[in-house]
């Protein structure tokens, strides 16, 4: 079949990881996939003089960002392209096709244009994105007649019982075994916590570090390995001590969740999170809010589940897994 996804952004955000990866193995299956992806927008004259002047950086849409779409650090046999410029896409940008798909509230709207010689529309949901659309636009794109694949329950729960829409399906995220994979071991010789960093509110590192440092004054040793794609910032800095990776090469990443007793998830709010899967892949516990897939994937065995907003209860957790 011939098959056109359109992502959004293309930068090296965990949704973004699945999206090279779907498209990657539907290409090894026979398939033509072709990737969409706007360009980052041209910053206005004040985004750049904040830049500039005051340090504050630019608008996520503004900012130029290594993406899994690079063939150079992400090999790949699919074809990917940008737009010619930060605009919605429309019919006369695609090849006819046998399938397209949205991935991104914004591409729904795009898709939904266009006419059928474009192929079957199907819209892929790794998160309820009101976060980013604001409710009503992205709402509409869940009414729209695409055929609906969730990443995660939640998501599928939101499409049957708000939308009424019974043909959603649960599709979950995987990980692959031969990167993220470590042999048996036991406990660190220092005890070892470690989390993903993200100043985005609702990803929870603060909940998460908070814990941390409260586990800390227990037990003083702790320490706390950090990895991320923004550095860390002055409104959300790591404590003292703290190892941190930016943007650590995909081949590493084992080797830091493998390094952990146990991984921190304190989000307030995921599409999935993949990082619980690619820790327990490593043979080691998450210690995880009840967001994203969380519920399903610790349901199983390989965490423990606290109360959202509860720093003390995961710094609980955090303590009966390093005194075990």
């Amino acid at each position: 079949m011939r098959i056109t996804m359109f992502v959004g952004r293309a930068d090296l955000s965990g949704g973004q990881r699945v999206i090279h990866i779907y498209a990657q193995k539907l290409q090894e299956r026979g398939h033509e996939v072709l990737v969409i992806a706007r360009p980052p927008r041209r910053p206005t004259l004040r985004e750049r003089l904040r830049w500039k002047l005051l340090k504050k950086p630019l608008p996520a849409a503004a900012r130029p960002s290594a993406s899994y779409f690079d063939a150079a650090e992400h090999p790949r046999d699919y074809t990917f392209r940008y737009l010619d410029e930060y605009r919605p896409a429309t019919a006369a940008d695609v090849p006819d096709a046998d399938v397209v798909v949205a991935t991104w509230w914004e591409t729904a709207e795009w898709v939904k244009t266009f006419p059928a010689s474009k192929g079957a529309k199907a819209y892929f949901i790794q998160h309820y994105e009101a976060f980013a659309g604001g409710e009503a636009r992205v709402d509409a794109t869940w009414r729209l007649p695409m055929h609906k694949i969730c990443v995660a329950q939640w998501l599928v729960d939101i499409a049957h019982k708000r939308f009424s829409d019974l043909s959603a399906e649960l599709v979950a995220n995987a990980v692959d075994l031969e990167q993220f994979t470590a042999g048996p071991r036991g406990k660190q010789p220092v005890p070892t916590v470690g989390v993903m960093y993200s100043p985005i509110p609702f990803k929870g590192c603060d909940v998460s570090l908070k814990a941390y440092e409260i586990a800390r004054r227990q037990v003083p040793e702790l320490k706390l390995i950090a990895f991320g794609a923004i550095d860390p910032q002055a409104s959300l800095p790591l404590p003292d001590g703290a190892e941190f990776r930016f943007q650590p090469p995909q081949d590493e990443l084992r080797d830091y969740y493998g390094r952990c007793d146990a991984w921190l998830f304190g989000s307030r709010s995921e599409g999935f999170g993949l990082p619980l899967l690619e820790a327990m892949a490593c043979r080691t516990p998450v210690i995880a809010t009840p967001a994203g897939a969380a519920p399903e994937l610790v349901a199983r065995g390989g965490g423990v589940l606290v109360l959202m907003e509860d720093p003390e209860a995961m710094a609980e957790a955090i303590l009966r897994v390093v005194r075990t």
